[in-house]
């Protein structure tokens, strides 16, 4: 019954379950564009219309330096769950030893003090050879789960890192896309500051000629040369933020940013994709972040089973077998076969507390990633709502910021024809020129922020990942609400704030994936 118990005690157990029901609401209130998709295709930046940037964006999935990192990592943590499966395994050693040794004999010479003749009596010395080959093993088992432990922390691990590249390569895909959509509405806005210098220069000429006939004063043709400079100033800032934005994306592609450059020239080509969320539990599973904090917690729920199991003794088991012999032409006979067997166990009795402490540690690593859980997946909630309220008002603010550019533009048409004809003074076009330029800039910053603003919406949405239903360890109910599940004893719940002990030990361990389920 002891040994039972025991054996019980050190079972792994099943993952924390992080959320609380009032994590999870029942709906984004984010408004939403009649007849979008819902969630977004794995090809999302597509849905954008514009081929140039498809391009990009399969370059930057090759070839950028970030996901070559994070790809990287994922080699090394494939690795350590091999270092980690190994310790389920025996371990054999093959070896073989040639040796030769001399030991003195016990002679004595004797001298004549006469004659001065000398005699030896006694043995001489002895010289031996030997030769063997032997196989050694060596096999702890896992008794108590440690090695299971361990190998499980070590494939979360896997999976963890795994989805933290998936999130990189989200991240830079929508950087891609995002600094893509900065140098079109720089080149964009250049483009419209330099029709806003050539109609500036007509009304300059208009005023130069009047001020000639003597119709205008020198005051007019000041404050319209002073227009036309500062538009001209503009341009230089944004001519170098275009050639900044072409620079860093190319570094983003993973080649020198020398020689290289875009093709379009403007915003017109570019497509205002529809997307929209489905249920907010749904989310959980679709962002590789989310996911990424549900491995790392797994991990760490593991790597407290695997020190509750190191207080517990380890049996080893050892053995090896082979031939040894003085001549190395009879080594493989039978006679010459020998082998041992044998087996230890041992029980630490005081490290000093070592052992509490690293118990300790693991829990208080749990502890922080649950709560860095549940903070990921609020913060995934948030940047939906976020975006979904972006996409919206940018619109409207778009739909408006046109209408006013149309009617600015009319304004400003219809008081160049009339200072043209000397009917209205200088300050009626200054006006309207100025209306004008500004609901230029600003509707192109609009147009930006607007599209820019639906990249993070599908960047909010996962970019169509999907976590794989077996890799998931936190439950969730048929209705895809997250199961919170009950504590192990009822004083549970009352101290699970302060022991984070309480939290590894739910009371309904049959809902667990089954690579979580107690033995």
């Amino acid at each position: 019954l002891a040994t039972t118990a025991c054996v019980l005690a050190a079972c792994s157990t099943p993952v924390p379950q992080a959320l609380k029901s009032q994590d999870v609401p029942e709906k984004f209130t984010g408004p939403v564009e009649p007849g979008a998709s819902i969630w977004p295709d794995p090809e999302w930046w597509k849905s954008f219309g514009s081929d140039e940037l498809s391009g990009l964006v399969t370059t930057a999935q090759t070839n950028n330096l970030d996901i070559a990192v994070a790809m990287a990592s994922v080699l090394q943590a494939e690795a350590n769950k091999d270092i980690a499966r190994a310790a389920l395994f025996p371990t054999f050693d093959l070896q073989g030893t040639a040796q030769r040794s001399r030991t003195p004999g016990g002679a004595t010479t004797f001298v004549n003090p006469v004659t001065g003749a000398t005699s030896t009596t006694g043995s001489s010395a002895f010289t031996l050879s030997q030769f063997g080959a032997t196989v050694n093993g060596t096999w702890v088992p896992d008794i108590w789960g440690l090695a299971q432990d361990n190998l499980r922390a070590a494939q979360e691990a896997l999976k963890s890192s795994r989805y933290a590249q998936q999130e990189v390569a989200l991240t830079t895909t929508a950087t891609v896309a995002n600094t893509y959509l900065d140098i079109l509405a720089l080149r964009e806005e250049i483009a419209t500051i330099q029709q806003n210098i050539d109609a500036a220069n007509r009304i300059l000429t208009i005023t130069q000629a009047q001020v000639t006939n003597g119709v205008a004063s020198q005051l007019d043709l000041a404050q319209q040369q002073a227009t036309v400079q500062g538009q001209l100033a503009a341009l230089p800032p944004l001519r170098e933020q275009e050639r900044e934005a072409t620079f860093s994306l190319a570094v983003l592609l993973g080649r020198p940013p020398e020689g290289f450059d875009v093709t379009a020239k403007d915003l017109s080509a570019v497509k205002s994709p529809s997307v929209m969320a489905g249920l907010p539990s749904e989310l959980l599973e679709r962002r590789p972040d989310v996911a990424e904090a549900e491995a790392n917690l797994a991990s760490a729920h593991a790597n407290v089973d695997a020190a509750r199991a190191a207080f517990f003794p380890q049996l080893s088991l050892s053995g090896d077998g082979g031939f040894a012999s003085t001549a190395i032409g009879t080594l493989l006979r039978g006679s010459n076969f020998e082998w041992t067997a044998g087996a230890s166990a041992l029980q630490t009795i005081f490290d000093g507390g070592k052992l509490f402490g690293e118990s300790d540690l693991a829990k208080a690593q749990q502890q922080g990633l649950v709560a860095t859980y549940r903070k990921t997946v609020l913060t995934a909630f948030d940047g939906v709502e976020a975006s979904l309220g972006q996409v919206s008002n940018f619109n409207e603010e778009q739909v408006a910021l046109q209408k006013e550019v149309d009617a600015s533009a009319n304004a400003f048409r219809i008081s160049e024809l009339q200072y043209r004809e000397c009917i209205v003074a200088l300050l009626t076009v200054l006006q309207a020129q100025q209306t004008l330029f500004t609901a230029k800039n600003q509707l192109i910053q609009v147009k930006l922020s607007h599209l820019q603003a639906e990249v993070g919406l599908y960047q909010a949405l996962g970019g169509g990942w999907v976590e794989a239903a077996d890799d998931a360890t936190q439950t969730k109910t048929a209705e895809g609400a997250p199961l919170v599940l009950a504590p192990a004893s009822p004083n549970a719940a009352s101290s699970s704030a302060t022991q984070p002990a309480n939290m590894a030990t739910p009371a309904a361990p049959s809902t667990s994936p089954p690579a979580q389920r107690a033995k």
